[in-house]
C-alpha cells in the first residue's frame, strides 16, 4: 500500500527508476529494428558481391552463378530436376497440339459432312417433286386414255392368196377395167408393206430387143427400191418393162402378147401386174396398142382414147435422163420472173386433119356450128398475128430449120435437137405445147417431152387442148404449174399471159421445178412414182423412212457434273421439271390406215393432193396452216389441253397443244475432249432434255480413260464413217424426240435461253429457231450473193450451231436435197449450216426465228474454231452462190422479227388467276 501510495503521489526515489526503465525499452526496439533492417538488406548485396567477385577470380573453372549458354544450366544437380520438369511440359504441349489440329480436322470434316447432308436432302426434295411431276403426268395421261375410250386394236390377220389363184370374174370389157374389179386386193393386205416384185428383163425373149440404156436404168432403181422383193408368192404388185425397144427391132403386138401371158406370175389374165413402156425419144412406137393386157395395168407416155384406162392405167413421164443425174448447173435461175420472150413454139406438123380453114366459114361461125376437127390451122394465124402485133416479144416458128423428128399423126413434131431446144426456153417465160389433132390421141410422147423440157427449163407450159391427160393428172395439180386452154380459147391466150402477176409467175416456175424434180427427172423418181401411184390408189401407206443406224462407242460415265461459272445465276427460277428416267419420246407417227382417203392436204414436199412419193417418217408434220385439214397421226397432232391455265406460273409446265414434251441435243465434236465435257457439264440439270447424242466426227476414238459426266440423262457417243458436217443432220435412229437442239461443242448456252428458245419452236414448229443470226446480200459490183455475219436489222439465217429445228427436216436434208448440196459441204468442210437454211426456207417460205439478242458465243480457253479463219468466209460465199444455182433461186427471206422474253424469266403471284405471256 506504501508503495502504491508513492506512485500515485510521484514519489521521487522510484520516479527516476521508472523513466530508465522505459527508455531502455525504447533503445532496444529501435536497436532491434535497425539490425533486421542491416540483416535484410546489406546482407543479400554482400552475399551477392561476394559471389560475382568469386566467379571473376575463378579464372581456370566454370561459373557458377553467372549466365550460362546452352544447356550449360542443366549440368547444375539441383536444376536438373526443373529441367526434366520443363522437357515434360513441352512434349506434353506438343502432344496436345496435335491432338488440337487433329480435332480441328476432324470437325472440318464433320462440317463437309452436313453440307453434303443438307445438299442430299435438297436433292432428295427435289427429286421427290419431280417424282410427283410425274406421278401427276402419269395421271393426268391416265385419265385422258381412259376419257378417250378407245380399245387397242391387233393387226388384222395377213391374208394371202393360194398359189393357184382361183381368179376374178371378168370384165364383160377389158376397157371397162377399174381397180374394184380388176385388182385383186386380197394380195395387198394393209399391213403387208405392199411388196413388189419386178420381173428379170435378161430371163426372157423380150429383154434382149429393149434398149441398153432403159434397161440399165430400169434394173438399176428397182434393185434400189425399198418395196421391191425377190418372193414373187408374197408380192403384191408384178412389174415388167416392155420398152423402150433398141431402133432396128420391131415387135409384132402377137408376138408380145404371147411373151406376156408366159410370164410365170401372169395367172391367165395378168391381174396385179404393171406394164411399164418407158420412152427416150419423143417418137416411141405404142408397142401395147391392139395388144390384149388382161387386168394387167399399163405405163406409158402414148395413150389412144381406145387404150387408156382412166383411174387404172398411168400416163408417165419419159425418160430423158437415162443413166444420168441432171446436171444443176445447167438448168436456168428460176428468176428473173420476166425472160426475154413472152411465150415460145417451135414444131411442124407434118400430117393433119382436115382443116377447118379450108371451108368457107369465119372463126365465129365455126363456133356457133359444131366445133371443127382441128383448130391448127386457126391456132397459127393467130399466134403469127401476135407475133407480128409486136406487143410483146415472141417466137412461133411452125416450119423447123432442120429435118423434124418423127411423130405421130396430127402431132406436132420437134424441132432442133435437146440442146437447141433447152436454150430457147431459157429464154422463154411460157412454153405453148399444142396437143394432137386427133381427138383420139389422149396423150403423145412428143407432148410429154415437150412438158418435160418446159419444166426442166422453167418456162411455164401452156398446154393448148383440154382433152390431154397429163401424167399422173389424177393427184398433182397441174394448175399449179401450168396453164391448161382449151384450143377455142386460142385467141385469148395473149390476154391470159399477160394478165398473170409476178409472183404468181414465180410460184407456178417453182412449182413446176418441184414436180420434175421429184416426179420426172431421173429413172428413180419415175419408177418411185409409178409405184405410189398405186400404193396410193389402193390406200396403204408408205413404208417408214429408213433411219441412221448409231453405231455407240462405249464410255465410262459417272464424272460428277460440276457447275460452270459462265452457266450465269438463274437464282430460285423454277425452268421446268428436270425429268427422271425413263425419258420421254415423241409419240411416233403411226399413220391412220384410213387417213389416206381423207388426208387431201398438201405436204411439206410440196406434193399437192394425198400422193406421197417418199416413205414417211416417224415423224411426218404438215404445214400449220394445212393442219386444220387432218386428223390424228400427224406430226402437229394435239395432244390433251393445255396444263398451263389459270394459277400455273409460266415456268411451272409447256402448256399448249402438247404439254408434255422433250428434246434432244445433238452435238457435233471433232478431238475437242476437255471443250466437250464442259459442254455437257453445262447440260446438267436441264429441264425436258431427253438424251444427248454426240456425233464423234473424228476417226480417233475418244481416250479409253475419259470419265464422261454424268448429267442425270443419257449421253449417247455416235461413230461415224467419215469426218463430214453433214452428219449433224442425220436421223440418227437415237433421237426418239421431234425437236433437236443442234448445238455445238463449244457453245456457251444458259439454261434460262435454252428453255426460252425451246418454247419458242414449239409455236413454230416448222421453222428453225436460234440465237446467232446472220444474212445473205447482194454484192452489187460483183453480180454475186455475199455471206454477212455483221450486226444487222434483219437477218435471213439461224446457225444451226444453236438452234432448234424439227426431226423431219434431218430427213429431208439427207434423203432428199440435192445430192449436190451436200457434196459441196464435204468438199468445203463448211456451209451445213447455210444448206439446212436453204432447204428450210425452200420448204416452208418462211424466215427462221432468231430468239433473245445473243448474236454469237465465246468460249473462253477453248481452241480457235475454223470460222476464225479468212477462208472460211471466201468458202461460205462460194457456198451461197451455188446453192442458189442448185435451187433456181434465192430461196432466204429476211426478217427484222427476234422474239425476247417479256414474262419467261418473271415470277407471277400465285393467287393470280390466269398466265400471260408476251413475245
Amino acid at each position: 500500500m506504501t508503495g502504491y501510495t508513492m506512485l500515485r503521489n510521484g514519489g521521487v526515489g522510484n520516479g527516476g527508476q521508472t523513466c530508465m526503465l522505459r527508455w531502455s525499452n525504447r533503445i532496444r526496439l529501435t536497436w532491434l529494428s535497425f539490425t533486421l533492417f542491416v540483416i535484410l538488406v546489406f546482407f543479400p548485396l554482400i552475399a551477392h558481391y561476394y559471389l560475382t567477385t568469386l566467379d571473376e577470380a575463378d579464372e581456370a573453372g566454370k561459373r557458377i552463378f553467372g549466365p550460362r549458354a546452352g544447356n550449360e544450366l542443366c549440368e547444375v544437380k539441383h536444376v536438373l530436376d526443373l529441367c526434366r520438369i520443363r522437357e515434360s511440359v513441352s512434349e506434353e504441349l506438343l502432344q496436345l497440339e496435335a491432338k488440337r489440329q487433329e480435332l480441328n480436322s476432324e470437325i472440318a470434316k464433320l462440317n463437309l459432312k452436313i453440307e453434303a447432308c443438307k445438299k442430299s436432302i435438297e436433292n432428295a426434295k427435289q427429286d421427290l417433286l419431280q417424282l410427283k411431276n410425274v406421278i401427276s403426268q402419269t395421271e393426268h395421261s391416265y385419265k385422258e386414255l381412259m376419257a378417250q375410250n378407245q380399245p387397242k386394236l391387233s393387226l388384222p390377220i395377213r391374208l394371202l392368196p393360194e398359189k393357184d389363184d382361183a381368179g376374178l370374174p371378168p370384165p364383160k370389157v377389158i376397157r371397162g377395167c377399174r381397180l374394184h374389179n380388176c385388182f385383186d386386193y386380197s394380195r395387198c393386205p394393209l399391213t403387208s408393206g405392199f411388196p413388189v416384185y419386178v420381173y428379170d428383163s435378161d430371163q426372157f425373149a423380150l429383154g434382149s430387143s429393149l434398149d441398153p440404156l432403159v434397161k440399165q436404168a430400169f434394173q438399176a432403181t428397182a434393185r434400189a427400191n425399198i418395196y421391191v422383193t425377190e418372193n414373187a408368192d408374197i408380192a403384191c404388185l408384178y412389174v415388167i418393162l416392155v420398152g423402150e425397144m433398141q431402133e432396128p427391132v420391131v415387135l409384132r403386138p402377137a408376138d408380145l402378147e404371147k411373151q406376156l401371158y408366159s410370164l410365170p406370175h401372169w395367172r391367165r389374165d395378168g391381174h396385179n401386174h404393171v406394164i411399164i413402156s418407158l420412152s427416150r425419144k419423143s417418137h416411141t412406137q405404142n408397142l401395147l396398142y391392139n395388144v390384149s393386157t388382161g387386168r394387167a395395168m399399163v405405163a406409158q407416155s402414148t395413150f389412144y382414147a381406145a387404150q387408156y384406162r382412166p383411174g387404172f392405167d398411168l400416163v408417165v413421164s419419159p425418160l430423158v435422163h437415162a443413166m444420168s443425174e441432171p446436171n444443176f448447173m445447167e438448168i436456168p435461175p428460176q428468176v428473173p420472173v420476166k425472160r426475154k420472150y413472152l411465150f415460145t413454139f417451135q414444131g411442124e406438123k407434118i400430117e393433119s386433119l382436115r382443116s377447118s380453114l379450108q371451108e368457107a366459114r369465119s372463126f365465129e361461125e365455126e363456133m356457133e356450128g359444131d366445133p371443127p376437127a382441128d383448130y391448127d390451122d386457126r391456132i397459127i394465124a393467130t399466134l403469127k398475128a401476135v407475133q407480128d402485133s409486136k406487143l410483146d416479144q415472141v417466137l412461133v416458128e411452125f416450119t423447123c430449120r432442120n429435118q423434124p423428128k418423127p411423130s405421130l399423126p396430127t402431132e406436132w413434131a420437134l424441132c432442133g435437137e435437146r440442146e437447141d431446144r433447152l436454150e430457147l426456153l431459157k429464154l422463154s417465160t411460157f412454153a405453148l405445147i399444142i396437143t394432137p389433132g386427133d381427138p383420139h390421141l389422149v396423150i403423145s410422147a412428143g407432148c410429154a417431152t415437150r412438158l418435160f423440157e418446159a419444166l426442166e427449163a422453167g418456162a411455164v407450159p401452156v398446154v393448148l387442148g383440154e382433152q390431154v391427160q397429163l401424167p399422173y393428172q389424177d393427184v398433182l395439180q397441174w394448175s399449179e404449174a401450168a396453164l391448161v386452154v382449151p384450143k377455142p380459147r386460142v385467141t385469148e391466150v395473149h390476154f391470159l399471159l399477160r394478165s398473170l402477176s409476178d409472183s404468181d409467175l414465180l410460184a407456178m416456175r417453182r412449182q413446176g421445178r418441184f414436180l420434175w424434180e421429184t416426179y420426172f427427172s431421173t429413172a428413180d423418181s419415175i419408177f418411185n412414182t409409178v409405184l405410189a401411184m398405186i400404193r396410193t390408189r389402193i390406200q396403204i401407206p408408205a413404208a417408214p423412212i429408213r433411219e441412221e443406224a448409231a453405231a455407240e462407242i462405249p464410255h465410262r460415265s459417272g464424272k460428277a457434273a460440276g457447275t460452270d461459272p459462265n452457266m450465269a445465276d438463274n437464282g430460285d427460277l423454277d425452268l421446268g421439271p428436270v425429268e427422271t428416267e425413263p425419258p420421254y419420246a415423241s409419240p411416233r407417227y403411226l399413220r391412220n390406215f384410213t387417213l389416206t382417203v381423207t388426208d387431201f392436204y398438201r405436204s411439206w414436199n410440196s406434193a399437192p393432193g394425198p400422193f406421197h412419193l417418199f416413205p414417211h417418217t416417224p415423224f411426218d408434220p404438215v404445214l400449220p396452216s394445212e393442219a386444220k385439214f387432218l386428223g390424228s397421226g400427224t406430226g402437229f397432232r394435239p395432244i390433251g389441253g393445255g396444263a398451263g391455265g389459270s394459277g400455273k406460273e409460266f415456268q411451272a409446265a409447256l402448256g399448249g397443244n402438247v404439254p408434255r414434251e422433250q428434246f434432244t441435243v445433238v452435238m457435233l465434236t471433232y478431238e475437242r475432249e476437255e471443250v466437250l465435257m464442259n459442254s455437257l457439264e453445262r447440260l446438267n440439270g436441264l429441264p425436258y432434255l431427253n438424251k444427248v447424242v454426240v456425233v464423234w466426227n473424228s476417226p480417233k476414238l475418244p481416250s479409253e480413260d475419259l470419265l464422261w459426266p454424268d448429267i442425270g440423262v443419257p449421253i449417247m457417243v455416235v461413230r461415224t464413217e467419215k469426218n463430214s458436217l453433214n452428219n449433224r443432220f442425220l436421223p440418227w435412229n437415237e433421237i426418239e424426240t421431234e425437236a433437236i437442239l443442234s448445238i455445238d461443242d463449244d457453245a456457251h448456252l444458259r439454261h434460262d435461253e435454252i428453255m426460252f428458245g425451246f418454247r419458242v419452236w414449239r409455236e413454230a414448229r416448222d421453222r428453225i429457231v436460234g440465237f446467232p443470226g446472220r444474212y445473205h446480200a447482194w454484192d452489187i459490183p460483183h453480180q454475186s450473193w455475199l455471206y454477212n455475219s455483221n450486226y444487222s436489222c434483219e437477218l435471213s439465217m439461224v446457225l444451226t450451231g444453236a438452234a432448234f429445228f424439227h426431226k423431219y427436216y434431218a430427213y429431208l436434208y439427207s434423203y432428199v436435197m440435192p445430192q449436190a448440196i451436200r457434196d459441196t459441204v464435204d468438199e468445203y468442210i463448211n456451209c451445213e449450216d447455210i444448206a439446212m437454211n436453204f432447204l428450210v426456207s425452200h420448204i416452208t417460205r418462211k424466215p427462221p426465228i432468231k430468239v433473245t439478242s445473243r448474236w454469237t458465243f465465246r468460249c473462253p480457253g477453248c481452241p480457235q474454231a475454223l470460222s476464225h479463219d479468212d477462208s472460211h468466209f471466201h468458202e461460205r460465199h462460194k457456198c451461197i452462190n451455188f446453192f442458189v444455182k442448185v435451187y433456181g433461186y434465192m430461196p432466204l427471206l429476211y426478217t427484222q422479227f427476234r422474239v425476247d422474253s417479256v414474262l419467261f424469266k418473271t415470277r407471277l403471284p400465285h393467287d393470280k388467276t390466269k398466265c400471260f405471256k408476251f413475245i
